[in-house]
């Protein structure tokens, strides 16, 4: 306590000592507190300052401690954004008059930022209607190519392993032993016993996924907080330092934070975009069975960090931060609910409108979407936005359309497996396509339905034109294949339109008029 007091009166001198610092401050010295740390607001320039404390997941009670942890901070931080963190640097000289920098006795350290408007942080964009689709599929691309570059755990190491996965999901409850209200005891009750059994179960899967390489080191802090527009494209920062098991995790894990996070914040139409970007970029649909383990444990930890700030305060200062910890816990008892499952066709030649009219729809219901173009090119190596030029031959056989087909199949089983809706998004021109797929809902036992999109063919083929000459599309259909397609197509048949809805693009498709109930 009272090592803890001494760093309060050292931050509050600093905040009122212009002259501690090599630069200038402005008119005052803000100070942003979370439940482990000080950040201080000079001029350009922001100071990270650890508080000494020793938590079931960190431990910051000494001065070479804290510094190793500002070292670390600065690391991992660097690897998303190096424009912000620039340097570690001691505080010297005394309570009564520190010095950031300088030389001789050292009283803390600090991690030196570059500071930037709060403004600007997706925590407050979203609160305007300032986080745009836009910034979604940047940030899907951004946190994809972090975790295909980041660092994989070994497979005999002792990151990732089952039993320290579900070691870190249980410390999340302890923090709330002494939560008093009878119902949230129950709801916390009901999440324990679920996360326990349901780790179990997993065992095997996040055995198999750490052997795979899907255990990297993350960044361990995913959520709207520590997102930040700068230059108009969101930049990560803040990764978790003070503990590796926290970071180096499944990404499934990193990416069920930012996940939690915007459905917490009533924006899960933005939570299945994110979701459906990432994966179109990595292909991990395997993931998505741990994702609902994962989505709970991260609403536990916000839990967790509420119970932590409440413990801190007093008197009319607890309610919110009270709701907060009330909110969090109920929402982690809902990613513990088993959700409908249903299997859903586009069929449609190029143009119809199959991905663009989809993408409301899958982000409105919260279905997974597998892309027939996205899901051809990865066969062949290719990145969804990457060129086919050169191969589009080997592309577009009738073996590549042949596998391309029993990839979607396989994926729609592994989603459906996961306990997801699933929509395929392919052309699904032949009979023979389709009843394989109606055949697979059959033996799952789910629900099919063939959404038909059509449209006049002078719509199809403008479509068509534009659609080439924006670029940046995962399909490169050309009016060549547009009009092979509309030669060879096989309409429904009478027995398909039983289960099949037609979809008419030339305008906007109203999904709740068109389709009011989720099949």
């Amino acid at each position: 306590m009272e090592a803890l007091e001494n760093s309060q009166r050292l931050v509050e001198q600093l905040r009122q000592s212009p002259q501690a610092f090599s630069h200038p401050v402005g008119d005052a010295v803000p100070c942003i507190e979370t439940h482990i740390s000080w950040v201080l607001l000079a001029g350009e320039h922001a100071y990270k300052l650890k508080k000494p404390l020793v938590l079931d997941v960190l431990d910051f009670s000494t001065l070479a401690l804290r510094h190793a942890a500002c070292e670390e901070e600065l690391r991992i931080n660097r690897r998303t954004a190096s424009d912000l963190y620039l340097e570690v640097v001691p505080i010297t000289g005394t309570i009564r008059a520190p010095r950031v920098g300088g030389i001789g006795l050292v009283l803390d350290w600090a991690v030196h930022m570059r500071r930037f408007d709060q403004a600007a942080l997706c925590s407050r964009l979203i609160e305007q209607d300032g986080l745009l689709p836009a910034h979604i599929d940047q940030l899907a691309r951004q946190v994809a190519d972090f975790h295909a570059d980041a660092e994989v755990a070994p497979p005999d190491g002792r990151f990732g392993q089952p039993a320290v996965v579900r070691d870190v999901v249980h410390q999340n409850f302890g923090a709330l032993d002494a939560l008093e209200d009878a119902d949230l005891c129950k709801t916390r009750d009901a999440v324990a016993r679920w996360s326990e059994a349901e780790g179990a179960v997993l065992t095997p899967l996040l055995a198999q996924r750490l052997a795979d390489g899907h255990v990297r080191e993350c960044h361990g802090d995913l959520h709207l907080g520590n997102l930040v527009l700068i230059k108009g494209a969101p930049q990560l920062f803040d990764a978790i330092e003070f503990n590796p098991a926290l970071r180096w995790i499944d990404v499934m894990a990193d990416v069920a934070f930012l996940v939690m996070d915007l459905q917490a914040r009533g924006r899960a139409d933005l939570a299945w975009r994110f979701l459906n970007a990432y994966l179109e970029q990595t292909g991990d649909y395997a993931g998505l069975r741990v994702l609902p383990y994962y989505l709970s444990y991260r609403a536990m930890v916000r839990a967790k960090v509420a119970a932590l700030r409440l413990a801190q305060l007093e008197g009319d200062a607890r309610r919110p931060v009270a709701q907060e910890l009330a909110r969090y816990l109920r929402l982690a008892e809902q990613f513990t609910q088993p959700r409908g499952r249903w299997l859903w066709l586009t069929c449609g030649v190029s143009g119809s409108g199959k991905s663009s009219q989809t993408q409301p729809l899958i982000e409105a219901r919260g279905v997974v979407r597998l892309r027939s173009d996205v899901e051809r090119k990865r066969l062949f190596g290719l990145r969804p936005q990457s060129s086919s030029a050169g191969r589009a031959e080997s592309l577009y056989t009738a073996e590549a359309t042949h596998r391309t087909y029993g990839r979607l199949a396989a994926l729609a089983r592994a989603v459906l497996h996961a306990g997801l809706p699933v929509l395929v998004d392919a052309t699904f021109l032949r009979r023979t396509e389709r009843d394989d797929f109606r055949g697979l809902a059959r033996e799952l036992g789910v629900p099919c339905l063939i959404l038909a999109f059509d449209a006049p063919e002078a719509v199809l083929r403008a479509r068509v034109r534009q659609r080439a000459l924006a670029g940046g599309d995962a399909s490169e259909a050309d009016e060549a294949v547009l009009a092979a397609q509309l030669t060879h197509r096989e309409e429904l048949a009478a027995d398909e339109w039983g289960q099949a809805l037609r979809v008419d693009t030339t305008m906007p498709v109203d999904w709740p008029v068109l389709l009011p109930t989720p099949v």
